[in-house]
């Protein structure tokens, strides 16, 4: 667990718990935020609040699994697996560089993933929408049909000579790891993909974009829906 302050910028004590909510439920958003009523939203937002003993409590694991490239900035999500279908970018654009991925696991299963992108908490949410080819949002989530979904820049799409090979790789790689995997396409390319199981398995699944006061990404977390009201304990589904 040594591992969460460190990657998340977290200065744990006294200003730790002056910014933290009450109870670990999700952080409240200004009026200029996304509108909650009519789109999807988490329980969980508050789970970057908690501290090392109050994850522990939770029986949340926190595993920061390496560094993905985003040479653009343009973030893709997808279940790497299905072929055929558009492999939908995040409409919203972040700094290129390299940033961490992290899972929080609870029951044994990948609850969210996450990629961050400064410290400090998040003091408003949105939901994270896709850009669609034609420039359209799309208000939705993404569909995984084979229990794995990915990050990748958008970089990636184009790195090999046609979909074909692309999708050959992102078969083997997917059919090769147990609950995550790093991996780079081409040998010697820093260019490279996060693979990770996704929680109870198929469904669709939403992403939401952390901001700081300035509107800026904090982070971009991915809920599989293991967590709810940022707490691992209860849950019918764990019995």
């Amino acid at each position: 667990m040594s591992g969460w302050p460190e990657w998340f910028g977290f200065r744990l004590g006294r200003l730790l718990r002056v910014f933290r909510p009450a109870t670990p439920t999700a952080i409240s958003s200004p009026t200029t935020s996304t509108e909650w009523d009519s789109e999807p939203t988490s329980s969980n937002f508050g789970v970057f609040a908690l501290s090392e003993a109050e994850m522990a409590e939770r029986k949340i694991i926190v595993s920061t699994i390496g560094e993905l490239e985003l040479p653009t900035g343009e973030i893709v999500a997808c279940d790497p697996l299905i072929t055929g279908l558009e492999r939908p970018v995040f409409s919203r654009k972040v700094k290129p560089g390299r940033y961490p991925v992290t899972l929080l696991e609870a029951r044994s299963y990948v609850a969210a993933a996450v990629l961050r992108f400064g410290p400090g908490l998040p003091v408003s949410w949105e939901l994270a929408t896709f850009t669609r080819n034609g420039g359209s949002t799309w208000k939705s989530g993404f569909m995984v049909d084979d229990a794995v979904a990915s990050f990748m820049d958008k970089s990636v799409l184009t790195l090999m000579s046609d979909l074909e090979e692309l999708d050959g790789y992102l078969a083997d790689v997917a059919c090769s790891f147990d609950r995550f995997r790093m991996d780079n396409p081409v040998e010697g390319n820093p260019l490279n993909i996060a693979m990770f199981s996704t929680g109870w398995g198929d469904g669709i699944y939403y992403s939401f974009w952390g901001l700081d006061a300035a509107g800026e990404p904090l982070v971009l977390m991915t809920d599989f829906e293991v967590l709810e009201d940022a707490d691992g304990r209860g849950s019918d589904q764990a019995n």
